[in-house]
């Protein structure tokens, strides 16, 4: 089922049926690399989108976040050191504006690609076995929340 409920994100990224699931996975995924943001008003950003999907804020907060997450993310100066290392903050913040926009599959690529940045490094991006935790993860957690939306 996760394989059939992940595709139909990607088919229907645009469609508003699936978006309480986009925008629920979206947030599980992104909040994973929550500790790996740099800038506060990022995180105010990935709030907004918790109280969301909670029910606790309304569509134009959650329009208004994901206008500011994306300049956020735009204008990350990334790493200044030679090693890299804030690319895993870049990924995370593309991660967030991505959630936030309900760009569920994006929002999950950017956070895996954080998580594993983060952990690994530029050597562990460019292992394609690197990624199979996390991958899991998140059919996992997609067929949970999916499981959970359809019993609404």
């Amino acid at each position: 089922m996760t394989d059939a409920v992940f595709l139909a994100l990607q088919t229907h990224e645009s469609s508003s049926q699936y978006e309480a699931l986009k925008l629920a996975f979206a947030y599980e995924c992104v909040e994973r690399v929550r500790h790996l943001l740099e800038d506060e008003s990022v995180t105010r950003c990935l709030n907004i989108l918790a109280a969301y999907v909670k029910g606790e804020a309304d569509r134009g907060a959650l329009d208004d976040a994901a206008v500011e997450a994306m300049a956020l993310a735009n204008q990350h100066q990334g790493s200044r050191s030679l090693d890299g290392v804030g690319h895993a903050a870049v990924s995370a913040s593309y991660a967030v504006a991505n959630a936030l926009a309900g760009r569920a599959v994006q929002a999950a690529d950017y956070a895996a690609y954080a998580a594993v940045y983060g952990a690994g490094g530029y050597g562990a991006v460019c292992d394609p076995e690197s990624f199979v935790a996390e991958r899991n993860w998140q059919h996992t957690t997609l067929e949970r929340l999916a499981n959970a939306h359809a019993a609404r």
